[in-house]
């Protein structure tokens, strides 16, 4: 079964590494990309009207302009009940405690993963 993966970043060096360790990682995988977060709600919302199934994972980064990471995972949460299957993974280029922590505790996010994402992190995620 092919495995949806969106990854919300506004950095194109970070949209390619994640990308590509994805691709290294799961060998039939849909890849979309979002540069932000409020273009990422436009395509869940397409989808959610649509009748298109969600992304399995979303990789997203927390330091973004407009909407940051927190701000999308607080619309996302009270907007789109079927997205609660989807495993939410946090990348970030910083190395805060406090979002870590923060991360850690928040219900809807499956784990937290430094910039830039490895094979070995994607490997992680299923095993």
């Amino acid at each position: 079964m092919r495995t949806k993966i969106l990854i919300i970043d506004d950095d194109l060096v970070s949209q390619f590494s994640t990308r590509y360790a994805v691709e290294r990682g799961i060998s039939d995988s849909e890849i979309l990309v979002s540069d932000n977060a409020v273009e990422a709600l436009s395509l869940l919302s397409d989808m959610d009207t649509s009748g298109k199934s969600f992304p399995d994972i979303i990789f997203i980064d927390l330091q973004m302009p407009t909407m940051n990471g927190w701000e999308f995972l607080e619309i996302i949460q009270g907007s789109f009940v079927d997205l609660r299957q989807t495993k939410i993974f946090i990348l970030s280029a910083f190395n805060n405690s406090v979002d870590r922590k923060r991360a850690k505790e928040h219900p809807a996010i499956n784990g937290y993963f430094d910039k830039p994402i490895t094979k070995t992190n994607i490997d992680s995620i299923f095993t």
